[in-house]
């Protein structure tokens, strides 16, 4: 009697043990997963709309899937609030023209940028906002006319920025060759036209195409090509996009 109530007593006991053993442990806290980093388009249009427009939202999309940022996308300039700006590493202006912000927009985006956020200008960014002098030191230039779409040669001079550093030292394609007034004196030229390989220039051997610079606290980059639909499709133009995306993201 004695010996089986010591064996009830070692299994009751073993019992315990394997109880303890096999109780839930409580869950660990797991680490919150950084959201990606963000940018945002915008394209609203006031005066001529280019219809590539679509074609480039598309691009930076895929752009941003590929490289791991967010790409929000919007035509309403009511998204130029502190407190929706502040959501994002870099506004792109995609072939915006004319007067597309409030005095009150323009204030939250002058503030966004001085916060030390960045700014990318495509194609038709300098047909922009030409009674607002801030924006024009942002951008860097305003749009002086253009001749007709053809092939020229770009010379690229700086293969260092992200922005050009995947280019061929003279790059040969074909888009809407802008011509500038009011350039700002502080850009750093990434890449000039050459004017012999096309018609229609008015700058001569300096004609600035694509530039970046620090401004009021953040950075600027400017590309002005990207008018036609095939741009959004060439290899090179996608990484020259993506570069000057990055430098202003400050990646």
């Amino acid at each position: 009697m004695a010996r089986a109530m010591k064996l009830c007593l070692v299994l009751l006991g073993l019992g315990g043990l394997l109880g303890s053993c096999t109780e839930k442990k409580k869950d660990t806290p797991q680490p919150e997963t950084p959201a990606p980093a963000a940018v945002l388009v915008f394209y609203k249009t006031a005066g001529y709309y280019h219809l590539s427009i679509p074609s480039g939202l598309r691009a930076i999309q895929q752009l941003g899937k590929d490289n791991g940022f967010r790409v929000d996308t919007t035509n309403k300039a009511s998204r130029f609030l502190p407190d929706t700006l502040r959501k994002y590493k870099a506004v792109i202006f995609l072939s915006t023209t004319d007067d597309v912000l409030s005095p009150a927009q323009q204030t939250a985006f002058e503030q966004y940028i001085r916060s030390g956020r960045g700014f990318v200008g495509v194609h038709a960014a300098t047909d922009t906002e030409y009674n607002w002098p801030w924006y024009n030191g942002l951008v860097g230039a305003y749009f002086n006319g253009h001749p007709a779409i053809q092939p020229a040669t770009v010379n690229v001079l700086d293969n260092t920025h992200p922005a050009t550093r995947e280019l061929p030292a003279r790059w040969v394609r074909t888009d809407e060759w802008y011509n500038f007034r009011s350039l700002a004196p502080d850009l750093k030229v990434l890449a000039t036209l050459d004017e012999t390989t096309y018609s229609g220039g008015t700058h001569g051997v300096t004609h600035p195409i694509a530039w970046y610079h620090s401004y009021d606290g953040g950075r600027a980059f400017y590309t002005a090509g990207g008018h036609t639909d095939e741009s959004y499709q060439e290899p090179l133009f996608l990484k020259h996009l993506l570069g000057g995306i990055t430098y202003a993201m400050g990646e």
